[in-house]
């Protein structure tokens, strides 16, 4: 996997979380979780934020203001953020080293 696309499926993850306990924080702590954390999480987030490339944190966050999740694995030949068939091609040895983007919806694709 390219690592600027492993350093944004982590991002996702990280802020994914972040919504989470900041959505549900009462409803959690209610069945025990511990949210003392949070603020280590939004950091290291902040941190993994500067390790991407600009141009890359930009178009991310264009794709997760517009749908939500920017990073999107592909199952079975389809895109799972629009069902949309990705083409052989974006599988070959050529496009090995490059982010992929979903010729649909744009959204950044990694297969599993």
């Amino acid at each position: 996997m390219h690592p600027e696309l492993q350093k944004l499926v982590l991002l996702q993850d990280i802020e994914a979380n972040i919504r989470e306990a900041e959505e549900q924080g009462e409803e959690l702590k209610e069945l025990g979780f511990n949210l003392d954390g949070l603020n280590q999480l939004k950091e290291r987030a902040e941190a993994m934020a500067g390790e991407i490339n600009p141009r890359h944190l930009a178009y991310y966050r264009r794709l997760t203001r517009r749908f939500g999740h920017a990073v999107v694995p592909v199952i079975d030949n389809l895109c799972t953020g629009c069902f949309a068939n990705i083409p052989a091609q974006f599988v070959s040895a050529t496009n090995e080293n490059l982010l992929q983007k979903c010729e649909s919806c744009g959204r950044i694709l990694y297969w599993p």
